[in-house]
């Protein structure tokens, strides 16, 4: 049974969800941001019909949650709001768009989102609450772990493992066998050739560690 979804957050990423939520015939009963000055507001025909604390109002079991929170660096913001309405006793829907191509044997995780055009090959697991973004490519038995996002346009090549909360930024590459530790952050354009440590940045071709790449809060 497809239960109607809440959107959590209202920016850019949320415009892209609605897309792919609408194409999938998912009904969507409104957005829920933290920000009082949106609520009343439309994105994209979908109003903001509150804070976070309308969600007391709803029964977990007849409605489901959206992350529609983004990110360009390090998923902390969407982490937490996952974890919170987790908490509340709420559950997070996938979203597939109907355009990409996904393997039968592909396991996604509560509240993943694969969008438009991505391509995800044989053998893949991807975990909780993470982003496949556009035309992202991931090839055979890539492991990816809980609250990743991974950018538009970013190719993983076979049997690569990425850890829990990383960010891969548009358009990098990573070559077969790498594994790119938990909490760490891909730049941008870059192409990853070793493995990458947790907790930090790498940027470059081929990527390199950022001097003081330890990320703080």
């Amino acid at each position: 049974m497809i239960h109607p979804v809440l959107i959590v957050g209202g920016g850019g990423h949320t415009k892209v969800l609605i897309e792919a939520i609408r194409l999938c015939s998912i009904p969507i009963l409104g957005i829920l941001d933290a920000d009082p000055t949106k609520v009343g507001t439309e994105i994209s025909g979908v109003r903001v019909i509150g804070n976070d604390d309308m969600i007391s109002e709803y029964d977990p079991k007849k409605v489901a949650l959206i992350n529609g929170i983004g990110s360009i660096h390090h998923p902390k913001s969407r982490m937490t709001a996952f974890n919170k309405f987790k908490g509340r006793g709420f559950t997070f829907a996938v979203v597939v768009h109907p355009s990409t191509i996904v393997a039968s044997d592909v396991v996604i995780g509560e509240g993943s989102q694969i969008m438009a055009g991505a391509v995800i090959q044989p053998g893949v697991t991807i975990g909780a609450d993470t982003i496949v973004n556009t035309r992202v490519s991931i090839d055979h038995d890539c492991v990816i772990g809980d609250n990743v996002h991974i950018a538009p346009g970013v190719t993983l090549s076979g049997s690569v493992k990425v850890g829990d909360g990383v960010h891969i930024g548009t358009g990098a590459t990573v070559i077969q066998s790498v594994t790119i530790g938990s909490n760490s952050v891909v730049g941008a354009g870059s192409v990853v050739v070793d493995n990458v440590p947790d907790d930090a940045e790498v940027f470059g071709v081929p990527a390199k560690p950022k001097k003081n790449s330890l990320m703080g809060d």
